[in-house]
């Protein structure tokens, strides 16, 4: 029996070793391993699941809401072994997790049945706190830089690498090593006003985040010991000196007392890692970026969470505030650099996006602004380094093609930059004769050239010529007129001509106005018959069309990704095709409308409307003087020549025009063709030749033959549109003419660059009495006179259009109303706008308009009001054309997907006006149209536009 007994236990011994378990099993070696790979997830000091933790023996041994964990000797009777083999209703870990393999159940078992025992009182320490890795040698070679930091008297340079830290003397020379460090340094600063104080910020990842304190060389005290569970990614000081903030894996934020190392606040509210800490230069902001895709504001003071940048497409991890602590930047995953105004400096408030950049190619890993503030420099995992000016946030250098990445920047105070890379080696820039790209001029078309030759009354007509260099000279005498044919497939005709560099120049083609089937196509030539270069598109961010593809002449619902970091007036490129945006989105279910805001959409620098795919890519892009190297950003750069397929006005419909200004004195020619390839005898076209004549026709929307009625207290709405020409891009005033007695109207601007403008005719509550005041002043025989009893109501009224083209005032008297009455019918509803809040003007005298004021970049409420006479439907104010003559740049807010509305018997509602940050100093008349009754509008206001100062 002893002989069996003695096999049984070698058998028993033999299956552990097979197994992996140890003849003497050890706590820390042997169990917590285990523990810390199955249970601590879950069962920590911090969640505490089922009441119950495992971080030390002491832990096991209380149990928890399940009772006694551990009954030493029996594991059959343990429930934490009853847990790990399955045995219970809700095993642990979880079905869906990992599960410990027999292996690992047999060393539980083994440690169970021998006694649990445990480390000792004094060695019962956390079992997160420690890690058990093999022991590997290390790399060859230098070690990565992590982390560079200048001292304040600018004399030595911090270089952080795992494990240590060394410092440099201005000669490079190391003066001084910092060593014993937990894992790898991701963080290194100086304290302020100290070059013998600094902080790193490193630990052991799954373990623990340290930021410890130097000072002359040695360690004086550590900070996030017990708090931080995973490893810092940063460590830095307040502009004082007195707190430091602590960030790192653990999407903890904790700021600490710098002499007493005690922890004052923590805040625990990011999703993600926390990857980057900045203090605001006063002090009173800590601004977090995280890889939970957010950039976050809190208040030192309280912790309060000031705003949160939610802009970005992907993790962040840099942010920094400008020196005079206006603006702050963020970077990351998504390529892009934003820079925020920083507003909310002391409560809850929306910072605007001020900038929005792409940046690199790939990831930015390191942002870093100069002390002088005009300086920004980022780093990416393209293995690239940029310096960008500032506040403009203009790219001006690009050191790309670097031999690594380089995850730290410095900037030091001799104009130069140092980049740390992870191959170990640092470079240094100088930047000191950098200027940027501030008066570079942009080729934006204008109405201020110089036709070079007066245009007359008469044309001239010459013949086509086929061959480039037989092309026939285009008469020095404009306007010219010339008739030709592509007479076959892949015909081109070609005309030469002089000019003299400014010189501006407009060829149009007439062809299928004429019912030619010609689809013609116009190009400029240099003497060498080579396309004439007029502008490049450099592409500063990124997108695509997010929701079905859009047709060649639809103007708006253009959706596409990342639209909110777009602004009014950016070109858009799409696939060759350039327009310019003019409204934004107003909802979930809605896109930008690009220019000019309604009809068929307008092309840029000579473009022609093209079909575009859902997820075609697009563009926003800058223009770039022709023949200039922008620096490179990552993304395309479109050259863009002198050629036009289709009218980029589409006032034409297939037919061309194009504008040409001679970029220097030369022999030029223009090249007709069939934009196909098509051609036969009844190919004709004629190409007009003339100097550029600025003008504009204006039109309003009236039916002269039905004309308007106007009820007393209440508004009819008319809109003026103008088709401008040859680059007449100035503003326009349109003003009513013979109004009758009780009836007025203020006249309308049609802004600079703009393409419409609304007005109204009011009636006056007393309209009625005026009337009859007048018909009494009329003597009673000529009354008699009056064949038409209506006389004296029905009065034609007119319109006319003032503008200043070229130094000369142009008038033009528009089409007429036809007749303007006051409607005797009592009206069922009237609608007014009303001050709310502090945007009205408390000094407004009776009898006069309201006006609101409103600042760039804000966002002012105001109440409509109804007065309902037996009208008691939903009263509707429209959608994203709910606001009737706002300024460009300025919109009524905040609509929802039913738009501005007074609900059923609802008599007033409170809406919203917004003004772009960058919409200038006005005063526009302004008011609200209802669709009921016809169109009944609120008596005109005025909105000012105000900046600050």
């Amino acid at each position: 029996m002893k002989r069996f007994a003695d096999l049984i236990v070698s058998l028993v011994a033999v299956s552990a070793l097979s197994h992996g378990v140890a003849a003497e099993l050890d706590y820390h070696t042997d169990i917590a391993p285990l523990l810390r790979q199955y249970c601590a997830a879950c069962h920590n000091d911090d969640d505490f699941d089922g009441d119950f933790s495992v971080e030390r023996y002491l832990d096991l041994e209380e149990g928890g809401s399940k009772g006694v964990m551990l009954r030493p000797g029996n594991s059959k009777e343990s429930y934490l072994m009853k847990l790990m083999s399955g045995g219970t209703e809700e095993p642990m870990p979880p079905a869906d997790d990992p599960q410990p393999t027999e292996g690992d159940l047999a060393i539980f078992r083994q440690w169970i049945e021998e006694g649990a025992k445990g480390p000792g009182k004094e060695n019962d320490i956390s079992i997160l706190s420690l890690l058990t890795v093999p022991d590997l040698p290390p790399a060859k070679g230098k070690k990565a830089i992590t982390a560079l930091a200048y001292s304040n008297d600018g004399g030595r340079l911090a270089i952080a690498r795992f494990g240590g830290v060394e410092i440099t003397n201005g000669e490079g020379q190391t003066v001084q090593r910092l060593g014993g460090l937990s894992g790898k340094v991701n963080a290194i600063e100086f304290a302020p006003g100290k070059s013998d104080r600094l902080v790193t910020a490193s630990g052991i990842a799954g373990l623990k985040g340290v930021a410890t304190l130097w000072e002359g060389g040695k360690a004086v005290r550590h900070f996030g010991e017990g708090y931080h569970r995973d490893i810092l990614y940063d460590a830095t000081f307040s502009p004082d000196g007195k707190w430091l903030a602590t960030g790192g894996y653990d999407a903890k934020i904790a700021i600490w007392e710098v002499e007493s190392g005690e922890r004052l606040r923590t805040i625990e509210i990011h999703n993600g890692a926390i990857y980057d800490l900045a203090f605001s230069p006063d002090g009173n902001i800590l601004a977090s970026a995280s890889g939970d895709m957010t950039v976050k504001l809190w208040r030192v003071s309280d912790g309060l969470r000031l705003d949160t940048f939610n802009q970005p497409q992907g993790e962040q991890y840099s942010v920094a505030f400008s020196p005079d602590g206006k603006f702050v930047f963020a970077g990351g995953a998504d390529n892009r650099i934003r820079m925020y105004r920083l507003v909310s400096k002391d409560k809850p408030k929306i910072n605007p996006v001020i900038h929005s950049r792409f940046a690199h190619e790939d990831s930015i890993i390191a942002m870093e602004v100069s002390n002088d503030g005009k300086w920004l420099a980022s780093s990416s995992d393209d293995r690239s380094v940029k310096l960008w000016s500032l506040p403009s946030l203009k790219q001006v250098k690009a050191w790309g093609n670097q031999p690594d990445t380089a995850p730290a920047l410095v900037f030091t105070g001799e104009q130069k930059l140092i980049s740390g890379r992870l191959d170990g080696a640092t470079q240094t820039w100088s930047y000191a004769k950098l200027t940027g790209l501030s008066g570079r001029p942009n080729p934006v078309e204008s109405d201020e050239m110089d036709a070079g030759s007066k245009g007359r009354d008469r044309s001239t007509e010459v013949s086509e010529i086929d061959a480039v260099e037989q092309a026939m000279p285009i008469p020095v005498s404009l306007p010219t007129m010339i008739r030709g044919t592509i007479d076959q497939p892949e015909d081109t005709d070609h005309y030469s001509f002089s000019a003299k560099a400014g010189q501006p120049w407009v060829f149009r083609v007439n062809a299928s106005m004429d019912k030619s089937p010609l689809d013609s196509k116009l190009e400029i030539l240099n003497e060498e018959g080579e396309p004439v270069e007029r502008v490049r598109l450099q592409a500063v961010r990124d997108s695509w069309f997010t929701f079905r593809g859009k047709n060649s002449i639809q103007a708006n619902d253009f959706r596409v990704h990342n639209w909110g970091e777009m602004e009014l007036n950016e070109y858009l490129y799409c696939n060759g095709e350039v327009v310019k945006l003019w409204l934004y989105p107003r909802g979930p279910d809605s896109g930008f409308t690009v220019y000019p805001g309604f009809g068929n959409r307008h092309n840029y620098f000579g473009t022609s409307g093209l079909t575009h795919a859902l997820g075609e890519p697009c563009y926003v892009v800058e223009p770039i003087p022709a023949g200039v190297d922008p620096v490179p950003n990552g993304l395309p750069v479109y050259t863009l020549y002198f050629e036009n397929d289709d009218d980029p006005l589409r006032l034409l419909g297939n037919d061309s025009r194009l504008e040409f200004t001679a970029p220097k004195d030369g022999e030029y020619q223009v090249r007709i063709s069939d934009v196909r390839g098509f051609g036969g005898k009844e190919y004709a076209y004629q190409l007009s030749v003339k100097p550029p004549r600025p003008g504009f026709f204006v039109k309003h929307d009236i039916d002269a033959k039905k004309g308007l009625k106007v009820a007393p207290g209440t508004g009819r709405e008319f809109v003026v549109t103008v088709v401008r020409h040859d680059g007449f891009d100035g503003p326009i005033e349109v003003e009513v003419n013979g109004l009758p007695k009780g009836l007025s109207a203020k006249s309308v601007v049609i802004e600079r660059g703009q393409h419409k403008a609304m007005g109204v005719i009011w009636a006056a509550v007393d309209a009625l009495g005026e009337e009859k005041k007048m018909e009494g002043d009329v003597p009673e025989g000529e009354k008699d006179k009056d064949k038409d009893k209506e006389k004296g109501k029905e009065i034609v009224v007119t319109m006319a259009a003032t503008a200043t083209v070229r130094s000369v005032v142009t008038r033009q008297q528009l089409a007429t109303l036809g007749s303007v009455m006051i409607d005797e019918k009592a009206p069922k509803l009237k609608v007014a706008i009303h001050p709310d809040g502090k945007s009205g003007d408390p000094k407004m005298k009776q009898g006069e308009p309201l006006v609101l004021t409103i600042r760039p970049g804000e966002t002012i409420t105001a109440m409509v009001r109804a007065e309902r006479i037996g009208f008691g439907d939903r009263i509707l104010f429209g959608k994203e054309d709910s606001g009737r003559n706002l300024a460009h740049g300025i919109i009524i807010d905040n609509i929802g997907l039913s738009g501005l509305m007074i609900p059923e018997e609802g008599t007033e509602q409170r809406f919203f006006i917004t003004a772009s940050k960058w919409v200038p100093d006005s005063e526009r008349v302004f008011f609200l149209r209802a669709t009921a009754e016809g169109g009944r509008t609120t008596q005109p206001i005025v909105l000012r536009v105000k900046a600050e100062g």
